[in-house]
């Protein structure tokens, strides 16, 4: 019946538009012209006999009927991609999972794994996005990924969560500047330069006063976008850094970066395994029990 299984043309038309709140923004993603997609459109509630959008001048706004079914018709579309993409990639012998993940923890903790999944599941195609901080909840399904790996400060709600590894914060600088002598105490740190990251502002505020040391202008120093470029930095020899112990495991054994102090590391996060709450495919199945059995060997 064309009213119930509408052409996949009017689909993404209608989905195009709830997401831009545009005809012309839809059109041009579509490589359409706009009164076809308006066309599409207004076919589409003819066929359903439900307004989708209300209209004001040149603008769209998604009617109460109209949010709820693109809900559900970004997530559908979502899935035949899917599918599609995993058949293509195995030629029907495989499937594909897609997973946002933080540049610092994929880098230096997941990569260097991912041949042990392979492995493990030859069959699974891995494709690894870049997650980067937000204000708002990560959609799954406009954002087109099944699971996603970043660092939080709590316990997740709305979604299935697990806790991979605790951050685990360390001051670390060049081997160089600690042997100036000039690093004995924390309190030592207020002639010295703090490098800074700028999604966490507020790291080496919150760890100074967790190691209970006051008199310090924790805000000042120069601001690094990537973890990376702070661990360079610091093994550069241009201030103390505050990084997680796993991201500077190489620089630390090979003499690259040693630790500031002798203090036990800062657990402000943990980095969690987060994906929606329905249903798990066997692909993420198999990439859950996984990652959870390596943070378990890492101990």
């Amino acid at each position: 019946m064309p009213r119930l299984t509408p052409p996949i043309p009017l689909l993404r038309a209608f989905e195009a538009c709830a997401r831009h709140l545009s005809v012309s923004r839809a059109a041009e993603e579509l490589n359409l012209t706009q009164s076809g997609v308006s066309r599409q459109i207004a076919q589409r509630e003819e066929l359903l006999e439900v307004k989708l959008f209300f209209r004001v001048r040149r603008r769209l706004t998604l009617t109460p009927a109209g949010a709820d079914y693109a809900e559900e018709i970004r997530a559908a579309l979502a899935l035949i991609r899917s599918a599609t993409q995993a058949l293509r990639a195995h030629q029907g012998a495989g499937s594909t999972l897609t997973i946002a993940v933080s540049p610092t923890f994929g880098t230096r903790w997941l990569m260097p794994r991912m041949r042990s999944f392979q492995t493990f599941r030859p069959r699974i195609m891995v494709n690894l996005l870049n997650y980067s901080a937000r204000p708002t909840p990560l959609d799954f399904a406009a954002e087109h990924v099944d699971a996603a790996i970043f660092a939080a400060g709590s316990e997740l709600s709305g979604v299935v969560a697990h806790r991979l590894l605790a951050e685990d914060l360390v001051p670390v600088c060049a081997p160089a500047l600690l042997a100036e002598g000039t690093l004995k105490t924390i309190s030592d740190l207020s002639r010295h330069t703090l490098l800074q990251h700028t999604t966490q502002p507020r790291a080496w505020a919150a760890w100074l006063q967790a190691m209970r040391v006051e008199g310090i202008d924790a805000l000042r120093g120069p601001e690094f976008q990537h973890m990376a470029m702070v661990a360079e930095a610091a093994a550069a020899g241009l201030g103390v850094a505050l990084l997680p112990r796993f991201l500077i495991a190489d620089e630390i054994a090979a003499g690259k970066l040693v630790m500031a102090f002798d203090v036990e590391p800062y657990q402000p996060r943990s980095y969690f395994l987060v994906y929606p709450d329905k249903p798990v495919m066997p692909a993420l199945k198999a990439f859950r029990d996984w990652i959870l059995a390596e943070c378990v060997s890492q101990g």
